[in-house]
């Protein structure tokens, strides 16, 4: 069997759509996914190019499918609906957005972080803007403060002195959680 390059990903409430083309554009997979399938199902593809309609739980599932290797992108619903062939169906939904994230002059929408994602649902547009403007300056920082301690590690070394582990400090991203993520225990 020939290996997808491109996949279209129709996401739904239980069950997802796959739409697999190969380099030349050939439909080499399709096939439906429950909701508990997809992480196994994309672990155990070749990293590639997959496509999301922008709706919904569209950006959990692109940082999900990201977090294994395969470049994501995101499409607005009315950018990828001039490619849907014929009548409206899941499948046909997920060859269109395989069709339509291949597209050179295509515009994707920028993927959000889970905190701004949180945080937008209770925002105005201003204070969206704001957030992601402060969520970005602090990570920043947290970057350069991480650089400066601890140079050649990405883990601050614990000594072998204290019986106990010691914690790390929390880092400036940590210290600016929304109290409802710190609430549900992330």
């Amino acid at each position: 069997m020939t290996k997808s390059t491109t996949i279209g990903l129709d996401i739904a409430k239980q069950v997802f759509q796959v739409h697999g083309a190969d380099k030349a554009g050939r439909a080499v997979l399709r096939r439906k996914l429950k909701r508990s399938e997809v992480v196994r199902f994309f672990s155990e593809q070749h990293s590639c190019l997959v496509g999301i309609e922008a709706r919904g739980s569209a950006h959990y599932w692109a940082r999900v499918i990201g977090g294994l290797g395969h470049t994501v992108r995101l499409m607005a619903p009315q950018f990828v609906k001039p490619y849907v062939k014929s009548q409206k169906n899941d499948t046909n939904d997920a060859e269109a957005i395989c069709e339509a994230v291949t597209r050179p002059n295509m515009r994707f929408v920028p993927q959000k972080s889970a905190v701004l994602e949180d945080a937008e649902s209770q925002l105005s547009g201003f204070g969206r803007e704001l957030f992601q403007s402060l969520y970005e300056e602090l990570a920043q920082m947290d970057e350069k403060d991480r650089r400066c301690r601890w140079p050649d590690s990405d883990r601050v070394p614990k000594p072998k002195s204290f019986p106990n582990e010691m914690l790390e400090p929390p880092t400036m991203a940590q210290l600016a959680r929304p109290a409802s993520l710190v609430s549900q225990g992330h």
